[in-house]
């Protein structure tokens, strides 16, 4: 992994498809102790957002390899009172080994990257959610045993989600299909990007407004929140429109017998999963929440070349 050493990860297309298999079969190693790295570095966190998995699994993966974490909350630092984020990268870099940076914007993370020399981490941002879909991937390959010619279908609002569902669903060979309402699709310049990458790993990409005809045959069916953070003003009123994105008893009879359901949580249950769904014997939204850690992990260790 000495490729994606002192890198940064601000999408997940900044890892190649053999860079992203390397870090799958890592996490799956440090999952079941194979291999128990040790280090003594240290991991900031700065949250501009609120977080449970993000936060905890981070902190517990870092810890778990022997080094410390910083939490940086914006609140109680000086970025909360306005110090450019240039002037916070290059002091962050004299003291840390290693950043994740949970933002709005994706340009703050671009500066995060420009100025400072340790690895910076896509903790999320309204575009990608990179760190999500390494563990994503990692959950889905844990149940079928591959991830190539594997259906995954998207159904709700095409957000940062959906987003990197897209670039590394096309970077590991899996079929991405995308259901959402007119007006809510996934950005354009992803949807390209990641129908470039299909072209080399002969995965499939759909976009549609038809949640049925996405849904049919999928092994895995997915969904999010209908308004992301930052967009709580707008949740009733999306309720109607969405709807009909429910994943949901009715939904779920269209696809494959054998498909799992999965959710990044938080779940708003009753608006875009059900009681039955997330609790149900198709549910992996556990074990993808487990397997936040061990993917975080297993990029770590490849950004701060542990082994």
């Amino acid at each position: 992994m000495s490729t994606l050493k002192g890198r940064d990860v601000l999408s997940i297309a900044d890892l190649s498809t053999e860079e992203l298999r390397e870090v799958l079969d890592l996490a799956a190693k440090l999952k079941s102790g194979e291999i128990a790295p040790n280090c003594r570095k240290v991991l900031g966190l700065l949250f501009y957002k609120a977080s449970t998995r993000t936060r905890v699994s981070f902190t517990v993966a870092m810890y778990q390899l022997g080094g410390q974490v910083i939490d940086l909350n914006p609140s109680v630092t000086q970025v909360g009172r306005g110090e450019p984020l240039a002037d916070t990268a290059r002091v962050l870099d004299r003291y840390l080994d290693i950043l994740a940076v949970r933002t709005f914007k994706q340009e703050d993370l671009e500066t995060f990257a420009n100025y400072s020399e340790i690895p910076i981490i896509n903790a999320l941002s309204d575009l990608e959610h990179p760190c999500q879909i390494i563990a994503d991937l990692q959950t889905i390959e844990e149940t079928f045993g591959t991830l190539s010619g594997i259906t995954l279908t998207y159904v709700g609002d095409g957000n940062n989600v959906a987003n990197s569902l897209l670039l590394g669903g096309a970077l590991m060979g899996l079929n991405v299909r995308i259901a959402c309402p007119e007006g809510y699709r996934p950005d354009i310049s992803i949807v390209e990007r990641a129908k470039a990458i299909a072209t080399t790993t002969g995965s499939e990409i759909v976009i549609t407004d038809d949640p049925v005809e996405a849904v049919k045959g999928a092994k895995a069916v997915y969904t999010d929140v209908w308004a992301s953070m930052g967009q709580e003003d707008l949740a009733d009123a999306r309720i109607p429109i969405f709807q009909p994105y429910q994943v949901n008893d009715e939904l779920m009879s269209h696809a494959d017998r054998d498909a799992i359901i999965l959710h990044c949580l938080p779940a708003h249950r009753g608006e875009e999963i059900t009681d039955r769904a997330i609790e149900g014997k198709q549910s992996r939204v556990w074990d993808q929440a487990e397997n936040r850690m061990h993917a975080q992990k297993a990029l770590m260790v490849s950004l701060l070349g542990l082994l």
